[in-house]
């Protein structure tokens, strides 16, 4: 099983993961469902602020899930990561 590493642009932190969910008002479950996981898997990947002890694929999936959905990873900049939501374009609102 192969864990994420903090070198690897990809990665996002347990943090970013429950603010991530926090600004669309999804549960546990809900990032559970849409990313195809367990909810045992999002509840690990949240329990920590730092990098999240699941393997890279999961780490995917839930940051796929979150982003078709809106979210914006913001990387560290020496503030620390973050997340913001995507812009409404007209194509949203169709």
């Amino acid at each position: 099983m192969s864990e994420c590493q903090s070198g690897d642009r990809k990665v996002i932190t347990g943090a970013q993961i429950r603010a991530a969910r926090g600004l669309i008002r999804w549960s546990a479950e809900t990032l559970a469902e849409r990313s195809k996981l367990g909810v045992a898997t999002v509840r690990r990947a949240e329990s920590v602020d730092g990098l999240p002890t699941i393997t890279e694929a999961n780490i995917a999936a839930i940051r796929a899930a979150l982003e078709a959905a809106g979210v914006i990873f913001v990387a560290e900049n020496g503030e620390g990561p973050g997340v913001r939501l995507r812009k409404a374009t007209r194509e949203d609102h169709a």
